[in-house]
């Protein structure tokens, strides 16, 4: 049998073991890969901060928030997150004005360089908040991102 095609039947199997487990509700695609979600079923700026236990975190002018000023388009807005803090352990995405605040969490490990690049969805003019987490304290940082509607300011 030629190599090639064992792969590709091996890769169907599989794939369908896993199709199978998902429909009879032995595997919860939420539950795989999903960790703790309050943060991102919070209501408010307030209540994420509070389950990212964020709530007193100091600003820092070692956080830098890149994000347009502008962003035309709502839906697809880039930005990057650069912390130059020491120790950096995660850093956590919030848009203030969101109905849920929490973009994303992303957990950095084995000394790997503070920074994230993403594209995010803001309902409207808003705050871009980063909160990191360096060793056992919270710092922030924000930038305001006008959202246009149809090319008009917002």
């Amino acid at each position: 049998m030629n190599h090639q095609r064992r792969t590709v039947l091996k890769g169907v199997g599989s794939a369908a073991a896993v199709g199978v487990a998902v429909a009879a509700g032995l595997l919860k695609p939420t539950a795989a890969f999903a960790g703790d979600r309050s943060a991102f079923d919070a209501k408010g700026l307030d209540a994420a901060m509070k389950a990212i236990k964020a709530t007193g975190a100091a600003e820092s002018k070692d956080i830098t928030v890149k994000a347009p000023d502008i962003a035309e388009n709502g839906a697809v807005v880039p930005v990057e997150i650069t912390s130059n803090i020491a120790g950096t352990e995660s850093i956590a995405i919030l848009a203030e004005k969101n109905a849920s605040p929490m973009v994303g969490e992303f957990n950095l490990s084995n000394g790997a360089q503070g920074f994230i690049s993403t594209r995010i969805k803001l309902a409207n003019t808003s705050n871009v908040r980063a909160v990191v987490k360096a060793g056992s304290k919270m710092y922030t940082a924000t930038k305001e991102v006008k959202v246009t509607i149809g090319g008009c300011g917002g």
